[in-house]
């Protein structure tokens, strides 16, 4: 065989070869995706798991789960009423607390939002007219760990 024969053909094998690597990563590229996805599918599982458990446990994942700290049942409906609905002023606030409790009066409210506040529970926002309530990035942080979502 010529010389020039042997060259061309490994030129030809050379090619040959190149578009064969260039197929198999083409083919192997969907599969690192699908590896992936399966590896966040088994991180949501596990969380969902989690979910499970704490509620076979405690029977809800409530605000006692999350803040043992906080014991009077009307900071434990105000906790909910800020977590439901966040930026409520002090008059909101006892609105809400009146039709999930049946009573309660704008004093008690402030005081409980004042201790609330002061256990880095809840944060004011000071607003144009009145002061808002939102939880707590520390609350957020807490929820998430129990819930799974961050470690």
């Amino acid at each position: 065989m010529p010389e020039e024969d042997k060259d061309q053909r490994i030129a030809e094998l050379t090619d040959k070869i190149e578009r064969l690597e260039g197929a198999l990563r083409d083919i192997a590229l969907p599969y690192g995706e699908l590896v992936g996805q399966i590896n966040r599918f088994q991180e949501i599982t596990q969380k969902y798991f989690r979910l499970l458990d704490l509620y076979q446990r405690h029977g809800v994942i409530s605000v006692d789960t999350i803040l043992p700290e906080v014991k009077d049942p009307y900071s434990k409906e105000i906790v909910r009423i800020v977590m439901d609905r966040e930026d409520l002023n002090i008059s909101q606030i006892t609105e809400e607390l009146r039709k999930r409790t049946g009573s309660a009066s704008r004093r008690i409210v402030r005081e409980r939002l004042e201790d609330l506040v002061e256990k880095r529970v809840l944060e004011e926002v000071a607003g144009n007219r009145s002061k808002t309530y939102r939880v707590s990035d520390d609350v957020v942080r807490r929820w998430s760990q129990v819930l799974g979502l961050s470690k």
